[in-house]
């Protein structure tokens, strides 16, 4: 794993990189505080698809977009999910008579964001749906468990199919169904040879030499299983298609593959394999595909789709598109058509396949304030308190946040993508630089300047504080006047908890934030005491150390003999801000 990068910092570079897109393909155009790449372009009168998710997966997402592919293409931080303000600019960008569909890779704050972005948007009266792919074998049913499979580079082929499918005046419902459709005859496993290194992060876990990992997600995860001695090329491929296409593997079995039916190949690289060494992977997966599976792939795509940073790995895509076409009830040559159609997407490859006009065939109705945020006026249903104890209070939160990042990033890194601790101390710096001069006495103002910097925070722990934040503030509002603030704090504080739930999943035992907002929620309404509700989630945070993840993407991480999970550093975050707000609560009471 290479760790050396000509830029020493991610800081800014992602906006940098989508300039440098639009520079070489000024048929697009960027939204640069809401990293959104769109196609100017784009009719109203067709469906847009819409896609995105963490940077560090170049040339997904904005890579895609243009004419026959995606309208636009939302950009998260490295490996971390973009923000559902950033969606809705994404959404706004590119309206359509017909719909949008928004396309994500099934991780969690994807579906946060991207669903909370839906919901507004729907809320505005538009016609909006969230497609998630979910491609992966590696882990099967049982390790996929709650979340579900993840998202991979099969999502491009779908991309694809969807974006033609648009271009060629399919109906929302029917673009929604294809989506779905594609999306059920679509597998994909990845392996690699060792992690990919985030540029700036200085610890990183690394595989041993003599090992290639079966099972690589694109976000650093450990994979599914380590082979030692490193396998032959032959051997690594026959492993990988066994997961893709073994009937008798009923945890992997994901898609039926039928004797004489047409398969789309896409043989993707994490981004560290050299094009030599991919062409020759690609040419061993068509032999074996042949010789072993008696398969002859009707489309083969091999390149850089979908990557992870420097990761050396690939993985290996099929779509099977005679099982698409007989869920749709239309042929073959129409699901090609689409794949086949142009497009002027730059990252989609030119392929030498003979292109027919697309005629579209029946689908038998398949359906499928001011500059700082700070409000002067008078806001219903607000609350006026010591402007001290408002301010101090938050202060202290985020400066035990940000002093607690180094162990939160080395936590996240041995489950996940480690951006959890930078994430958390980028927006406390945030919020502290948002704070004005003189701190205003207004409740709500206050939780209005938080919700600036919190909607721009992206990752799965930006769409909790964002929807918790939210809905304490609709809670605040509701409260009669005179109730008291420790009564007042305790109610809101448990309807935000509710509010969370209707769009999270994760409970108390899940390893997530949950296990420290839950019991400190439950304990504040049942106690009406902050000192005793501090101290049922600072336990339930220490109670995540070994806890197995069950929501998340540490769900994919496979535990090693003996090891002992850490704390959860999203529930450890939120334990950090709680003591804090406590130490500054307990010195001016």
């Amino acid at each position: 794993m290479s760790t050396k990068h000509f830029f020493h910092e991610y800081e800014g570079l992602v906006v940098k990189s989508l300039r440098g897109l639009c520079h070489t393909n000024p048929s697009l155009s960027l939204i640069p505080q809401y990293k959104v790449i769109f196609n100017p372009s784009h009719n109203s009168s067709k469906v847009s698809i819409v896609s995105g998710g963490g940077s560090g997966h170049e040339p997904a997402w904005s890579g895609y977009v243009g004419e026959g592919m995606l309208a636009a293409a939302v950009n998260g931080d490295i490996f971390g999910s973009p923000s559902a303000a950033q969606v809705m600019a994404g959404i706004e960008s590119v309206k359509s008579d017909k719909g949008t569909i928004l396309v994500i890779t099934n991780y969690t704050g994807d579906k946060l964001h991207f669903g909370l972005a839906c919901e507004k948007a729907r809320a505005k009266g538009l016609e909006v749906a969230v497609l998630a792919v979910t491609d992966d074998v590696a882990l099967g049913r049982k390790r996929a468990g709650m979340v579900g499979r993840r998202g991979l580079a099969g999502n491009i082929l779908g991309l694809k199919i969807l974006g033609a499918a648009s271009e060629a005046d399919y109906s929302f419902d029917e673009c929604l169904s294809v989506g779905r459709v594609v999306n059920s005859n679509l597998v994909t496993v990845g392996a690699s040879l060792d992690h990919c290194h985030v540029l700036g992060r200085v610890n990183h876990e690394k595989v041993s030499d003599d090992v290639c990992v079966l099972g690589m997600g694109i976000h650093n995860e450990p994979g599914l299983q380590h082979l030692s001695p490193l396998p032959s090329p032959e051997s690594l491929i026959e492993q990988m298609l066994k997961f893709l296409l073994d009937p008798k593997d009923k945890d992997r079995a994901f898609v039926e593959f039928k004797q004489g039916d047409e398969i789309a190949l896409l043989v993707n690289n994490f981004g560290g394999t050299s094009f030599l060494e991919l062409q020759a992977l690609a040419n061993e997966t068509v032999v074996q595909l042949g010789n072993s599976w008696s398969i002859s792939p009707k489309r083969t795509f091999s390149g850089t789709f979908e990557t992870s940073l420097n990761g050396p790995g690939f993985s290996i895509s099929l779509l099977n598109i005679s099982g698409t076409a007989r869920e749709l009830k239309t042929s073959t040559e129409e699901i090609l058509r689409l794949l086949d159609s142009p497009t002027d997407a730059p990252a989609w490859p030119r392929v030498n396949y003979k292109v027919a006009e697309i005629t579209k065939t029946a689908t038998n109705g398949a359906n499928g304030t001011n500059t700082n945020g700070v409000s002067k006026g008078h806001i219903l249903g607000d609350r006026q308190l010591n402007p001290s104890l408002l301010y101090d209070s938050i202060k202290r939160a985020c400066e035990r946040a940000i002093a607690s990042e180094p162990d939160l990033t080395k936590w996240d890194m041995e489950m996940g993508d480690g951006d959890c601790g930078e994430s958390v101390k980028a927006v406390c710096r945030s919020i502290l630089q948002s704070f004005p001069e003189t701190p205003d006495s207004s409740l709500l103002s206050l939780l209005s300047l938080l919700g600036t910097p919190i909607d721009a925070m992206g990752g799965t722990l930006g769409a909790i504080f964002g929807i918790f934040l939210a809905s304490l503030a609709a809670s605040i509002r509701r409260q009669p006047e005179n109730t008291d603030i420790n009564e007042l704090f305790a109610n809101s504080a448990y309807d935000a908890l509710q509010g969370l739930k209707s769009h999270s999943g994760a409970r108390v035992g899940d390893r997530t934030v949950m296990d420290t907002l839950i019991p400190f929620c439950e304990t504040y309404k049942s106690s009406v005491s902050f000192s005793k509700a501090v101290k049922a989630g600072t336990d339930g945070a220490e109670r995540t150390r070994g806890m197995k993840a069950r929501f998340g993407r540490a769900t994919y991480v496979k535990g090693r003999e003996g090891y002992v999970e850490p704390p959860d550093p999203g529930a450890w975050a939120v334990r950090e801000m709680l003591l804090g707000i406590l130490e500054v609560v307990q010195a001016q009471i």
